[in-house]
């Protein structure tokens, strides 16, 4: 088996540069904006519970006819929990 420097010289800056380029892109992404699931009277049983069990509920209230409705771009209703995260104490 040949031995190929320019080769592996190659393989390895693309390796390096390519990771520098995820790393760049990681670090400039913006920070999380959306609102944590809120811990008020109404939402405080929903902390302890886990995340399917608990987006259950979640169109009880968050529906269009409901206490609060979503606004019309809201992205899916059925993963509530993986946005609006649980605060854990």
């Amino acid at each position: 088996m040949q031995y190929d420097k320019k080769k592996t010289f190659l393989y390895n800056t693309l390796f390096i540069l390519g990771g520098a380029s995820i790393l760049i892109f990681l670090w400039r992404a913006p920070a999380e904006t959306t609102k944590k699931l809120p811990q008020d009277d109404i939402h405080l049983k929903f902390h302890t519970m886990e995340k399917k069990a608990a987006e259950k509920f979640c169109e009880e209230c968050h529906n269009p006819d409901g206490d609060v409705p979503l606004p019309k771009k809201h992205p899916p209703k059925y993963r509530c929990l993986f946005c609006h995260k649980q605060i854990k104490k």
